[in-house]
C-alpha cells in the first residue's frame, strides 16, 4: 500500500484507509469484535493503516473494539477520531474537547491521538476567526496529546474548505466527495496550498458506488431518508458513471481510482463491514483509470454539480 502526506502534519498516511463507523454497529448491520479484530489484523498486513472512527459510532463501540483490536501495535497505524458529537448527545462546546479527548483515549486504549477533527459542526463553529476551538485544539497538539486537528465538513462544500482552510489553523479536513458528488474540488488546490490534508469520506456515496444498488433496490430502516426520488435519481446517476468505465473495470474500484487520481486527497475512508470488504478496497489502489475517463468523470461531475443527495 503506497502511502501519501497528510497536508503539512508530518504524518503518512495510507492511501485507503479503513472506515469503523459500522464496526460493533448493530443497526447498520455492522461486524461485532472478532470480525472487526480480524479486519484490522488485516488491513496492518496489508498496510491500510489508517483507520477513521469517532465517539459517536455505535455508541461509542467503534473506539473501544479499535481500543482492543489495537492492544500491543498502537504504532503501527494512523488513529483519527473526532469530538463534538458524543455517544449520547451533541455538544460542540469548546470547553469539552479536552473531556472528550480522555474519553477517546480511554476507550481506544492509547495515550495520543494522531488526528483529532471536529465532528461535522455548526459553520460558525468552523469559523476559527470567532470559534475558540482551535486554540484549544493548539494547546492539545502542543502537549502532544494530539499530533494533527481539524475539521469534518457538515455541508461538504468548496465553501466549507475555504472557511477552515483560511481561518482554523486546521491540517486536515475530511471531506465528502466522489465521482457523484465532486463539488468539493474546487477548493482542494487551496487546501493543499494552505498545508492541508484531504481524507475523503463517503467514497462510495453510502454504497452506490459500490455496484450493488439499483433503481429496484429496497433498503431498510437506516437508509429511509431515501425518498423514491432519491433512489431513482443515484441509480441513473450510477449507470451514467458505470457507461463511462473502461471495459473490464468494475464500478467500486473505479471509484476509489478517482478520488486517488485527485492529487491533494491524503486518504481514503471507504466503511469496512468485511474483510472481503477491505480487500477490495485496498485492490482499488492498483487500478488506474485513463485520462480520458478521469476526464470524463469530471465531466460528469460537472454537469451534476448540485448532486447532494442525503447521505
Amino acid at each position: 500500500m503506497r502511502t501519501r502526506k497528510l497536508g503539512d502534519t508530518g504524518i503518512e498516511v495510507s492511501e485507503i484507509g479503513v472506515g469503523a463507523m459500522q464496526f460493533g454497529a448493530a443497526n447498520w448491520r455492522g461486524p461485532e469484535t472478532e470480525e472487526c479484530v480480524a479486519i484490522i489484523d488485516e488491513a496492518i498486513r496489508l498496510g491500510a493503516t489508517f483507520i477513521d472512527t469517532a465517539p459517536a459510532y455505535a455508541g461509542g463501540r467503534s473506539e473501544e473494539i479499535l481500543g482492543l483490536a489495537l492492544e500491543g501495535r498502537r504504532d503501527q497505524v494512523v488513529l483519527c477520531t473526532k469530538f463534538g458529537v458524543w455517544p449520547d448527545t451533541i455538544d460542540f462546546s469548546a470547553d469539552r474537547i479536552e473531556e472528550s479527548v480522555e474519553a477517546s483515549l480511554r476507550r481506544l486504549r492509547t495515550d495520543y491521538l494522531d488526528v483529532l477533527l471536529v465532528h461535522s459542526p455548526p459553520s460558525d463553529v468552523m469559523d476559527g476567526t470567532s470559534a475558540p476551538h482551535y486554540r484549544v485544539l493548539q494547546r492539545l497538539k502542543d502537549s502532544g496529546v494530539i499530533r494533527a486537528y481539524g475539521v469534518s465538513g457538515r455541508d461538504d462544500t468548496a465553501a466549507e474548505i475555504r472557511m477552515i482552510a483560511e481561518t482554523t489553523g486546521s491540517q486536515a479536513i475530511e471531506m465528502r466527495f466522489n465521482a457523484l458528488y465532486q463539488e468539493p474540488a474546487a477548493a482542494f488546490e487551496q487546501a493543499a496550498k494552505s498545508g492541508v490534508g484531504l481524507i475523503i469520506k463517503v467514497p462510495l456515496e453510502s454504497g452506490w458506488l459500490s455496484g450493488k444498488y439499483a433503481a429496484t433496490s429496497v433498503f431498510d430502516e437506516a437508509r429511509s431518508r431515501w425518498s423514491a426520488e432519491d433512489i431513482a435519481r443515484r441509480a441513473r446517476l450510477v449507470e451514467e458513471f458505470q457507461a463511462l468505465l473502461p471495459a473490464g473495470v468494475s464500478t467500486a474500484p473505479a471509484a476509489l481510482s478517482h478520488i486517488l487520481a485527485q492529487p491533494e486527497v491524503s486518504t481514503v475512508a471507504p466503511g469496512t463491514k468485511s474483510l472481503a470488504q477491505l480487500r477490495e478496497n485496498v485492490a482499488a489502489a492498483d487500478v488506474v483509470l485513463p485520462d480520458d475517463t478521469l476526464a470524463a468523470l469530471r465531466a460528469l461531475g460537472s454537469t451534476h454539480a448540485d448532486n447532494r443527495l442525503p447521505w
